[in-house]
């Protein structure tokens, strides 16, 4: 839209909860529409002045100044948790967000607490999902499941879509999993190419013993929407099998997820 944008990021890179290799291709998708990127940048501090705001950074031990009209702030939250009367109760904190069982439940009794004041990941969907499950415990219903960890799709909004469910490559082998890592990029994909859409990658990554679906990561054309397909698969518990076997339709863009399941066991076959 015709303004310069610096990002200054704190850590190493940037959407640092994103797999390193989709992180990687959004930096340099961002970088080559003309963002400028500072990654282990500290910020020291913000002065206002007559030729807009000074930003000084702190980067490998040197220090610099950036000079913009605006200032974004986008640091992360805490929990609204403070002076509403949590002291006098049984409710525990962890870093100024409420403790709870997985169904809402704290340490007061007939006291429950959902959505971002819970902790991460601090999504909607998220937030939503875990006040049907305190509705219905409190309810009594049967069958009522806490939130699995990992189980939860996170997206990013930007351009190209970033979105992502599951271990990252990183953190899978951390776990102890010896894996197995399929790859699929849009440029091979027809319905990417038609749409002028093509740049972005889907990753999907899986446990070599048993054929689960560990995580699932992509950057592209609408993958906030596609990522539910690996939500449902991760929910039924799907292993490669599963998601080899199941038709996709041509031309679509979820054609990628087929591939990117494929690839990882060498049988892709658009590639």
């Amino acid at each position: 839209m015709g303004v310069e944008v610096t990002i200054v990021e704190y850590l190493d890179r940037i959407l640092n909860a994103e797999d390193e290799e989709i992180s990687a291709l959004a930096q340099k998708s961002f970088e080559k529409r003309g963002i400028k990127i500072l990654t282990s940048a500290k910020l020291l501090g913000l002065t206002e002045t007559s030729q807009g705001i000074t930003a000084d950074i702190e980067r490998s031990g040197a220090k610099q100044q950036l000079v913009a009209d605006s200032v974004i702030m986008a640091v992360g939250i805490v929990g609204n948790s403070e002076n509403i009367g949590l002291e006098a109760t049984k409710v525990k904190l962890d870093r100024g967000h409420i403790v709870t069982d997985g169904y809402g439940a704290t340490g007061e009794a007939g006291l429950y607490a959902i959505g971002d004041v819970t902790g991460a990941p601090w999504l909607a969907h998220k937030a939503s999902h875990e006040g049907i499950i305190c509705i219905e415990k409190i309810a009594g219903m049967k069958h009522v499941h806490p939130i699995e960890d990992n189980s939860v799709p996170g997206c990013t909004y930007c351009r190209p879509q970033v979105a992502s469910v599951g271990l990252t490559e990183t953190k899978a082998k951390q776990a102890g999993y010896e894996i197995k890592v399929g790859k699929f990029p849009f440029l091979a994909n027809g319905k990417a190419i038609a749409l002028g859409d093509d740049e972005g990658l889907i990753k999907t990554i899986f446990d070599a013993k048993t054929g689960a679906l560990l995580g699932a990561h992509m950057i592209g054309p609408e993958v906030t929407e596609l990522i539910q397909g690996y939500v449902v698969a991760r929910s039924l518990e799907t292993t490669e099998a599963e998601l080899m076997h199941t038709i996709f339709p041509h031309p679509t863009l979820s054609e990628a997820m087929h591939e990117s399941v494929l690839d990882a066991y060498d049988r892709a076959i658009h590639f």
